[in-house]
């Protein structure tokens, strides 16, 4: 027999987004930084299953419901794919050196005063020239942090810097997937979108590049010429350096650059990675190859190793052996299991109609253009929040208010970047997001930690706001256009 489904309240809507916030709070509280270790995941799966109950209340299925959690975590396994890979070639690259020759020159060529302002530059080169925000921090970004680490630079700095600069870039690159997805969503061409978003990103760049040259100066550091003198030493005594073992780097790029899909081309750079260690650091794979094995078979060993469970080396520096020591495959299965339990979460907010009935209240009563774009990217990040993804939290946003700005004679341009700016940008900023998941995975620094120095993702949104409220660069469509239902109303 079946049963008739009833649109959920608003009460409906609220229980377990309220109910996740503060079990979430709870997390952080108990646990700390090791809240996203297994606390925050409990709670995605408890308010998972309150989500669920409530939908059953209003007559839907299990059945049903469980096939939205299976199609929400299917969206979720391209993302899982590529952090797999991303330890993979963490842990071939520390091995092969390509990481520490990185870091050496990096070392000796960036001056710590100038230090924030050029990583967040070079990362927004990269990911511009590549589209892609994961692949900077995973090679750039990871170079970096080792480069802070030897000048005694502040880890949660340095990487609100690589975060910065790797979705800049992102975000203006014609390469990017949501640089492609926002205009899709919204209706508008890809230059066009990228040339009215450069209005909120250019000013909010420099800003952030200006913040980072001020801390980078403020900064009074009991780093000294000899502890950078150091580090490379023992870096020099530890691996064999070169130029040539960062080709697996421009490979890397290169195949970014062609456009080849992320999960294979990052493959392609971990196995390279391995091979590299095998021609070039035959010494260091010996050191850690098991006593009475074969060279052959504990070279074949340790590389394997490197692939799933990355590398652990022991040097007189406890700083440098915890930063090289890392990588694997089984590095990224923490990620991959919140990713997991976050996209469950959001799946059944969206299957049994709750995320919808939110996000209807939020648009409830806005008129002017400032209404309607600071609501999208409120929504934008809400759906960040809830459903841990930033694909989502372009795609659905984007639907649901594409006709809403026709009927206000809005240019579907002030849609497709207000997408952008609150939905692609949040998205490393949330822990349990796909995207800061994934940042604290390969950074190893926690979303709620860099956040307050990831200057470019938070006032960019608020530069966007500012900007729609003013007037500034808002584009109307020329009359006649639909005109909403509330408007008519309007004297």
């Amino acid at each position: 027999m079946n049963k008739t489904i009833k649109d959920p309240s608003l009460l409906d809507a609220l229980i377990p987004i309220v109910a996740l916030v503060i079990m979430m709070g709870g997390a952080v509280y108990l646990f700390s930084d090791d809240s996203s270790f297994g606390p925050n995941q409990i709670a995605l799966l408890l308010g998972t299953g309150l989500a669920a109950i409530i939908g059953m209340k209003n007559g839907h299925r299990w059945k049903d419901i469980e096939s939205g959690i299976v199609k929400g975590i299917s969206m979720s396994l391209g993302a899982c794919l590529i952090l797999l890979a991303v330890g993979s070639l963490i842990g071939t690259w520390m091995l092969s050196g390509t990481v520490p020759t990185l870091i050496y020159y990096g070392l000796e060529l960036l001056n710590p005063s100038f230090f924030y302002a050029a990583s967040c530059l070079i990362c927004a080169v990269v990911a511009m020239s590549i589209g892609s925000s994961w692949t900077t921090a995973a090679t750039v970004g990871v170079a970096l942090m080792g480069v802070a680490t030897g000048m005694d630079m502040s880890a949660a700095v340095t990487a609100g810097a690589v975060v910065s600069g790797a979705y800049f870039g992102d975000k203006i690159s014609p390469l990017s997937e949501t640089t492609n997805l926002a205009p899709a969503v919204a209706g508008t061409d890809l230059f066009d979108h990228i040339r009215y978003m450069l209005w909120t990103t250019i000013p909010s760049f420099v800003i952030a590049l200006i913040l980072f040259m001020v801390i980078g100066f403020s900064e009074v550091k009991t780093a000294s010429v000899e502890r950078i003198e150091q580090m490379q030493q023992l870096l020099g005594n530890s691996f064999h350096l070169g130029w040539h073992l960062l080709i697996p780097l421009v490979v890397l790029l290169t195949l970014a650059v062609r456009k080849m899909p992320a999960f294979p081309a990052v493959s392609i750079g971990a196995l390279l990675g391995g091979l590299w260690a095998v021609l070039f650091q035959g010494d260091v794979v010996s050191s850690l190859a098991a006593d009475g094995d074969s060279h052959a078979v504990g070279t074949l060993k340790v590389v394997w190793t490197a692939l799933f469970n990355g590398v652990s080396f022991s040097t007189p520096d406890e700083n440098l052996n915890a930063l090289l020591s890392r990588g694997g495959m089984s590095s990224m299965l923490n990620t991959i299991w919140l990713i997991i339990c976050a996209m469950s979460f959001g799946a059944v907010l969206e299957r049994v109609g709750l995320l919808k009935r939110a996000v209807s209240t939020i648009l409830h009563g806005a008129r002017s253009a400032g209404d309607m774009i600071s609501r999208t990217i409120l929504t934008c990040i809400g759906t960040n929040l809830v459903t841990a993804d930033q694909y989502m939290s372009i795609v659905m946003p984007g639907r649901m208010y594409k006709k809403e700005f026709e009927k206000r004679g809005l240019n579907q341009l002030n849609l497709s970047r207000s997408l952008e700016d609150g939905g692609t940008l949040t998205s490393p900023l949330i822990p349990w997001n796909t995207c800061g998941a994934y940042m604290q995975g390969v950074l190893m620094v926690h979303p709620f930690e860099y956040i307050f120095y990831t200057f470019f993702n938070v006032i960019n949104p608020i530069l966007a706001v500012i900007y729609a409220y003013l007037g500034i660069k808002i584009l109307r469509l020329e009359p006649p256009f639909p005109v909403a239902e509330d408007e008519e109303e309007r004297t």
